[in-house]
């Protein structure tokens, strides 16, 4: 059955295969991802994060074979839902908020679903919401935290340009703000004057909105370390292309120190 439909959720298809377990979720966004997806799943079946937080991916249509259900099921994945609509990240994260908020979580953890991000961490992020935060960003850039083959251009990008916009944006300082393994309360995502629902955030809009508007609104926020590892050979795991996909993220980095994608009432 297709879900979805009201303004600012994507339509999408839900394969429930356990009942909500936990207070917390752990979204994680992947298209055609194949093995990187399964490898990642398998690094949070060793390290019983179903323990914590119920897994849920959220795919934008995958054709690889890689959301198969006996295989989800075997790796503790709770559910799968499936866009059945326009657009890439944000889209898929909107119909997982959504989702998650309609399904009483208390939190919302989100994680890139190509195996870069240490899974193992989310533990780290739950107790960080149950102290009290609202959003808590991973960080492979402070203390604690480990880059691993970061390609140079990133590096540079994300240290001088991009962080710091985002940093004097929010009122608050953050080392790694293109990472998208981070958590947000319950609370900061329901509020009216965050409204994450809405179909501005198509790509990447939506992280970098979600990286300001929590400290702007007066909630509690923080970094907490994590690993980032790159693969050392190969082409890099990323559905960010040079010039088009970095072109986009730059305009809409500047896009959010406007404020444009603040509510309009």
């Amino acid at each position: 059955m297709i879900e979805g439909g009201r303004t600012g959720v994507p339509n999408f298809l839900c394969a429930e295969y356990a009942p909500k377990t936990k207070d917390y979720v752990v979204l994680i966004p992947v298209i055609n991802e194949g093995e990187r997806i399964l490898k990642e799943l398998y690094r949070a079946y060793r390290h019983h994060i179903a323990d914590c937080a119920d897994l849920v991916i959220c795919d934008g249509g995958s054709t690889d074979g890689s959301m198969e259900e006996r295989k989800l099921k075997k790796l503790q994945v709770n559910t799968l839902l499936t866009k059945k609509d326009i657009g890439k990240q944000g889209a898929q994260l909107r119909m997982g908020i959504y989702w998650a908020l309609e399904r009483g979580y208390r939190g919302v953890i989100t994680i890139d679903g190509n195996n870069k991000d240490s899974i193992e961490d989310i533990p780290r992020f739950i107790q960080k919401l149950e102290e009290g935060y609202d959003f808590v960003q991973g960080s492979r850039f402070i203390k604690g935290g480990k880059a691993v083959n970061t390609p140079p251009i990133r590096n540079i990008a994300v240290r001088l340009i991009h962080a710091p916009v985002i940093s004097l944006t929010a009122g608050q300082r953050f080392t790694d703000t293109t990472n998208a393994y981070r958590a947000y309360s319950a609370r900061y995502l329901q509020d009216k004057q965050v409204a994450p629902l809405r179909d501005v955030f198509m790509t990447y809009e939506l992280l970098a909105y979600l990286s300001v508007r929590a400290t702007q609104l007066g909630y509690k926020a923080c970094e907490i370390p994590v690993t980032r590892a790159y693969p050392k050979k190969g082409k890099t795991p990323t559905k960010i292309s040079f010039w088009k996909g970095n072109g986009t993220l730059l305009k809409i980095l500047f896009q959010n120190v406007r404020g444009e994608y603040n509510p309009k009432y």
